[in-house]
């Protein structure tokens, strides 16, 4: 398994397929929903917690996004297509170092993303291109704990705990 930037900076996410099953419902009246794990709010609240800059950015442009993330007190962009320049603009906002950011994606438009950053990462269900380009896959699929897995990962290997 890779290693986690030492230490983690920020985790920055993509929405359909990390924190839901990449699947969708839709009602006889068009709306939509979809399944998110409650495990996964919990990992939210730990890396939080630990100090850990998180945003999620996700090219979906529908209202599940900002009312789940919102729910998470969670930063949340969507609607983006260029998610790299957005990623870049957003970790020099906040003086945080890329080498030192998680990106976790699930499909091939987060793959630039997974290649900018110092670990990638990608729940075990994700496009073969994207666990591909994953430097840690989870054992985990997307909105089935994998955000929560992660965020114990990564507290597992704080600082004061991560071998040299």
């Amino acid at each position: 398994r890779a290693r986690l930037p030492h230490p983690v900076a920020a985790v920055v996410f993509d929405f359909d397929g990390v924190f839901t099953d990449d699947g969708v419902l839709v009602t006889q009246q068009g709306d939509e929903a979809v399944m998110c794990s409650r495990r996964d709010g919990m990992g939210i609240e730990l890396l939080r917690k630990s100090g850990i800059l998180m945003c999620v950015i996700s090219k979906e442009q529908v209202p599940i996004v900002m009312h789940r993330c919102e729910k998470l007190q969670l930063e949340a962009m969507h609607g983006i297509n260029d998610k790299l320049s957005l990623l870049r603009k957003w970790l020099d906002r906040r003086g945080a170092d890329s080498r030192n950011t998680v990106y976790v994606g699930n499909d091939v438009n987060d793959i630039e993303c997974m290649d900018f950053v110092g670990c990638s990462v990608a729940p075990n269900d994700a496009h073969p291109a994207a666990l591909e380009r994953a430097d840690i896959v989870l054992s985990a699929g997307g909105g089935k704990g994998a955000v929560r897995e992660l965020a114990d990962l990564i507290c597992d290997n704080s600082p004061d705990r991560q071998k040299p």
